[in-house]
């Protein structure tokens, strides 16, 4: 079939590819429809590995993404053709430790797509486990389906910091997962959110999305601003999404003593850290890699209206023009949030 292959040069290509799939009784076969890209995705493009995980053979990308199902599994129950569907992209082993323990997506033979070795979806279809499919709920659009997935990591993120209702928030980075963990702290009780970035439109977006102040740090101080609206006590919890390597002794300016910290972005290089300074103010630093047990209630919170993802979904190509979306997604101007490939039409 037509993909957008990243090959082991790191040249881009729409060509014809065989992803060696075969539909299994407990898998459904599904048309892609909306596929967005991922900041994993334009970071293997350009650098060709995220850490242990390397591209030394043609890769198909992309992992956020919603369709609809054209064939089911003899085992399939809960679903049928003609169902809209988002997919966690992650399989693990149910076996494993990690599954047994419900933390599967810690699993280390965890098959994720678009991470080398494993093929991603932008394709015109794919075989999925049926129960790693969900069914979209009839307000949720094709392009919001897609956005589960860095919703989840949102989530996820929101869940690991132990929010209690009214807490104050900070998100370092607005880019798409840093507007996302602002939406889902916002929802899972959180009063207020702080935003840092450098690039005002970004800022703008978020401060249209709820009771979400922006910050930018070209100009701003995030610790003044935290300050003056705590009466000098500092935020309950600090997410960093940003991914940058200069941030890390700089979360716990703005921190509460007792606050905790969630690392959400993932830095390209090591970090240090002002072990002590933490210490000082007893925080509690939380890590957060990709998400469990979130889908269905990230497609709930949309399809209620508490979270609407839609206004950061800003460009979207058809299928055809793919690699030029990722050449926008690479050098995206200042008011580019998520990016979204249309690969195929609905089917009936």
């Amino acid at each position: 079939m037509q993909a957008l292959v990243l090959e082991p040069d790191l040249k881009l290509n729409m060509r014809e590819i065989d992803p060696g799939e075969r539909l299994g009784p407990r898998d459904v076969r599904i048309a892609i429809h909306t596929v967005g890209i991922c900041g994993s995705d334009v970071h293997y493009y350009t650098h060709g590995r995220i850490g242990p995980f390397v591209v030394r053979e043609p890769m198909i990308l992309g992992h956020e993404a919603a369709g609809t199902v054209i064939e089911v599994g003899d085992g399939v129950t809960h679903l049928e053709r003609g169902d809209r569907v988002c997919m966690e992209p992650g399989i693990p082993d149910p076996s494993s430790q990690a599954a047994r323990r419900g933390m599967y997506h810690l699993d280390p033979s965890v098959r994720f797509w678009a991470t080398p070795p494993v093929h991603g979806v932008l394709r015109p279809e794919v075989i999925h486990p049926a129960d790693y499919t969900f069914k979209l709920p009839d307000n949720v659009s094709f392009a919001e389906g897609a956005m589960v997935e860095p919703l989840a990591v949102g989530m996820h993120a929101a869940a690991k910091a132990q929010i209690t209702p009214g807490d104050l928030a900070v998100v370092l980075g607005a880019g798409p997962i840093g507007m996302v963990t602002a939406l889902a702290a916002l929802a899972g009780g959180c009063s207020r959110a702080f935003i840092t970035d450098v690039q005002q439109p970004k800022l703008d977006l978020a401060a249209s999305l709820g009771p979400i102040t922006p910050v930018n740090v070209a100009g701003q101080s995030l610790r003044q601003a935290v300050m003056d609206t705590t009466d000098g006590w500092g935020a309950d919890v600090i997410f960093e999404c940003s991914g940058s390597i200069h941030v890390a002794n700089d979360l716990i300016e703005p921190l509460r003593p007792g606050g905790r910290i969630v690392y959400v972005g993932m830095p390209v290089e090591p970090v240090q850290l002002d072990i002590v300074a933490f210490q000082a103010k007893e925080a509690r630093i939380e890590t957060a890699f990709r998400y469990a047990h979130v889908f269905d209630r990230a497609l709930a919170l949309m399809s209620s209206g508490a979270i609407d993802v839609k206004p950061l979904i800003t460009t979207t190509f058809p299928f055809e023009q793919s690699p030029a979306a990722f050449a926008h997604t690479v050098q995206p101007p200042a008011d580019t949030v998520k990016v979204q490939i249309e690969v195929g039409a609905s089917v009936a």
